[in-house]
């Protein structure tokens, strides 16, 4: 009996943890649309909460069932690879494990009906007490098992201080397309430091997962500080000034928009035909770096009285063939930075375009084209192209465990623009 009770536990152990290290930043239910969690007043920024300090994350979203559903939420601590932490929740939850979304709202002047629900974090009954990577999972009805979505939550306690700044790579092959970034990590506040073994590092680009870069070891080692200067850490490919895409009026058709359908209960969006802009000069405009911003023209909240359009697009490829050895996928915050087969773009031989529609709130969107190897699906490449010149923007994170820990903390965030006097004008 004693040893059935002891496999019951390692099963509801690992089928806990099977649960919690399914992909972050998914959603697993068609009803819902428009998640949206990032540092209050800032829909631009990676959310983040400060270890006892006082920063709010506002995480919103869109049931388009238009009803009232029993919404939870809870934490998962997730080491800084995302996968789970060898803790129990209790190691790092203050106050329950588990706890409603009460704050909703229906939808009003929208054609679309939805009901938008909204809250602030943390709350005072729940939240982290230890720093590092966090998984906001949101399910239906206290059942963990009902899963609806997950986010990515970060929270730090800063233990280090971070310098960089962003160059051009040495290598002649990629001084033009790419940007280098070189940084000192300084743990003035962390005794007994071994740093090869208890710091890792993190950088991403334009808050994005997908192509972050990890894994990295210091150059060298002067007491405290650990400087990342060799000449093949932390280089990116430049990409290019993001498409943009402004549906902040349905009724006022910007320039990327052909035609609209207005029907009785709902909009139709079509818009121009892009092509690839690889091999057109460089030219600098102020852009969104791929993220996007919920916003009404009309109207006095857009996260309750923004409507919803289905908008379709298009990408001529050239001479109008389809690419042989590659995929394409439509790319940005709008698509959630994912490359599943649902989000793959459909060549129309007839028309020699690649075509695609999503279901998008009004606001106003950045995007590109990505092109994925159909025989290597971690390869892919930027349509538009590369370029030293493009604004970036660039997230340092440092964490950090000790020998005896078992799980890793985050000691140090920073954030780095490439081009910090952002010009007006081409180059």
């Amino acid at each position: 009996m004693k040893s059935q009770k002891v496999v019951f536990i390692f099963l509801l152990f690992f089928a806990g943890n099977y649960l919690f290290a399914q992909a972050p930043d998914s959603i697993y239910v068609n009803n819902i649309k428009t998640v949206r969690m990032y540092n209050s007043g800032n829909q631009l920024s990676i959310p983040f909460m400060v270890l006892n300090g006082g920063n709010q994350v506002l995480l919103q979203f869109d049931d388009m069932d238009a009803d009232i559903k029993y919404y939870y939420y809870t934490y998962q601590l997730c080491n800084s690879d995302w996968t789970p932490a060898d803790l129990g929740q209790y190691d790092y939850l203050k106050g329950f494990t588990q706890s409603r979304i009460t704050n909703y709202r229906f939808s009003s002047i929208a054609l679309t009906r939805y009901t938008n629900y909204q809250i602030t974090l943390p709350e005072g009954n729940m939240s982290p007490s230890r720093s590092g990577n966090y998984i906001l999972k949101v399910f239906l009805n206290g059942d963990t098992s009902q899963l609806v979505f997950t986010r990515r939550l970060l929270v730090l306690d800063s233990k280090a201080t971070i310098n960089a700044r962003i160059m051009q790579p040495f290598s002649p092959t990629l001084s033009q397309t790419s940007q280098k970034i070189q940084f000192i990590v300084n743990t003035k506040d962390l005794q007994e430091l071994n740093a090869s073994q208890e710091i890792k590092v993190v950088i991403l680009q334009n808050n994005r997962w997908d192509n972050a870069m990890k894994d990295m070891k210091p150059m060298f080692i002067r007491g405290n500080s650990l400087e990342y200067n060799s000449d093949n850490t932390a280089v990116f490919p430049g990409g290019k000034e993001w498409r943009w895409l402004d549906l902040r009026d349905f009724h006022m058709q910007t320039d990327r928009v052909a035609t609209v359908n207005y029907n009785k209960s709902s909009t139709d969006i079509f818009l121009r035909p892009d092509r690839p802009l690889a091999g057109q000069p460089y030219i600098y405009y102020k852009d969104l770096n791929g993220m996007s911003v919920i916003e009404a023209i009309r109207g006095i909240n857009p996260f309750w009285e923004a409507d919803y359009a289905t908008v379709y697009f298009y990408f001529v490829p050239p001479n109008g063939v389809a690419y042989a050895d590659k995929d394409l996928y439509l790319f940005g915050q709008l698509t959630n930075y994912n490359f599943t087969d649902s989000l793959k773009m459909i060549f129309n031989p007839e028309k020699g375009r690649y075509e695609t529609h999503l279901f998008l709130k009004q606001g106003y969107y950045n995007y590109t084209y990505i092109g994925v190897d159909k025989n290597d699906p971690s390869t892919y490449s930027e349509l538009d192209g590369n370029y030293f010149e493009t604004e970036n923007q660039y997230t340092i994170l440092v964490y950090y465990r000790s020998f005896v820990g078992r799980a890793d903390e985050l000691i140090g965030m920073a954030t780095f623009d490439s081009r910090a006097e952002q010009p007006t004008l081409g180059f």
